[in-house]
Order: structure tokens, then sequence, then C-alpha cells
């Protein structure tokens, strides 16, 4: 059960990382360099 738990959580977590890097590079369309920047100073908020 907690082998199947585990595989579930991996998957979610690849996804994200997934989906995650389509929204950065989305972004970066946007504000191009500024995007780095514009994350960090949010985060750090």
């Amino acid at each position: 059960m907690h082998r199947t738990n585990a595989v579930k959580l991996a998957e979610k977590i690849i996804q994200l990382d997934l989906l995650r890097d389509e929204l950065y590079e989305e972004l970066m369309v946007i504000l191009g360099p500024r995007a780095h920047e514009l994350l960090r100073r949010l985060q750090n908020h």
C-alpha cells in the first residue's frame, strides 16, 4: 500500500515539474529575462 502511494506521489511530482516548466516558459515569453527576477522577488516576499 505504501509503495503504491509513493509511486502516485512521485508521478504527481513529475507532472507538477512538467507543468512548472511549461508555465515558466510562458512567463519567459511575457517577461523575458525579468521572469526569473519576478519569481525570486515573489518567493521572498
